[in-house]
């Protein structure tokens, strides 16, 4: 018996919603990230795209355990010497409560142009109001 291997023109992607209110961070960003790799389809292929859109509702309601939103510090460069910024969990969510499960998610996929690809695929809208309607997006429901 072969071994399946998905071709690009076959896969059909979907939409999703996840609602994101009292969900946690990391827990959330693991679910989000394999949806969009397509890991939670029998027809996954590593070097194929299968993965699925993901539309993101009430980002701005995610939960962190213990002290993270006080001691969670994200980092960039600006590219300058002397250039490094931070900000803290609780100010990246009063400025844009979007970034948090952005950079958690980005940092789950694949670093080449194909995680890049699965990115886009990633719509995250701070309250329940999303513009994606017309792609008439099921609610995703976590087989466990």
């Amino acid at each position: 018996m072969k071994t399946y291997s998905a071709k690009p023109l076959e896969v059909e992607a979907k939409w999703y919603v996840i609602d994101a209110e009292g969900q946690t961070l990391g827990r959330l960003a693991v679910t989000v990230a394999n949806i969009l790799r397509g890991k939670n389809k029998p027809e996954f292929t590593p070097h194929v795209d299968t993965g699925d859109f993901v539309v993101v509702i009430n980002a701005s309601k995610i939960k962190v355990t213990g002290k993270k939103e006080t001691d969670k510090i994200y980092y960039h460069h600006t590219g300058f010497p002397g250039g490094l910024r931070s900000i803290s969990y609780r100010d990246l969510m009063a400025k844009d409560p979007t970034k948090a499960l952005e950079k958690a998610v980005k940092g789950m996929l694949q670093k080449n142009t194909m995680g890049a690809k699965q990115l886009t695929k990633l719509k995250i809208y701070a309250d329940a109001e999303h513009p994606h309607a017309a792609q008439n997006p099921v609610e995703y429901k976590e087989v466990k």
